[in-house]
């Protein structure tokens, strides 16, 4: 089933609406559906790389929006609505355990979903879940998710059809270490 999905995600980007099928899904993607835009984007970039930028803007939008949906079901309808999300995500057993620690780790939570391939609408649901700042929230996704689309856009216009089997395969993994050496910094520059 999620191959079909998957194929069906990525038929919208030859479809001659594909930025609005870009927003719908960014917006979806965001709170509970488990297709990433990449899918969308990376096809509609190389097709027109003149507008690159313009795609990722859509997609920080429309990302960032959806982000406040899933904001909103864990904040308003987390038994109902975010925790078989998160279940059907197979994130049921760590909520509990992780929720006592989540507004600690607030931004640093929200940054590392927004760029890295772990389920951004994980973190949604559980940002309103634990009741964080809701302004905290807005400016970390749009970080997160801005750094993550824009990059990816830079990335194909600059270098076009070459390049995307590296963001397909790597780029989560480039970004994730990023984070890891950012953290450490922090980290011996707190403790040196």
């Amino acid at each position: 089933m999620i191959r079909r999905l998957y194929e069906w995600t990525l038929s919208l980007a030859q479809h001659p609406h594909a930025l609005w099928a870009l927003a719908v899904v960014a917006f979806v993607e965001s709170s509970f559906f488990p297709i990433p835009p990449d899918i969308i984007m990376i096809p509609m970039i190389i097709a027109r790389p003149n507008r690159a930028f313009l795609i990722a803007g859509v997609a920080l939008f429309a990302s960032v929006m959806g982000g406040l949906l899933g904001y909103a079901i864990g904040a308003l309808a987390f038994e109902t609505l975010g925790q078989p999300i998160l279940a059907a995500l197979g994130k049921a057993d760590a909520m509990a355990e992780f929720s006592g620690r989540f507004n600690d780790l607030g931004f640093w939570a929200v940054l590392t979903a927004g760029v890295t391939p772990f389920p951004y609408k994980v973190i949604t649901i559980m940002s309103g879940w634990t009741g964080m700042p809701l302004g905290i929230f807005i400016a970390t996704s749009i970080l997160a998710r801005g750094l993550r689309f824009f990059i990816v856009a830079g990335l194909l216009w600059k270098y076009g059809a070459p390049i995307r089997d590296f963001i397909e395969r790597r780029l989560g993994l480039m970004f994730t270490l990023a984070l890891i050496l950012l953290l450490g910094g922090f980290a011996a520059v707190k403790f040196l």
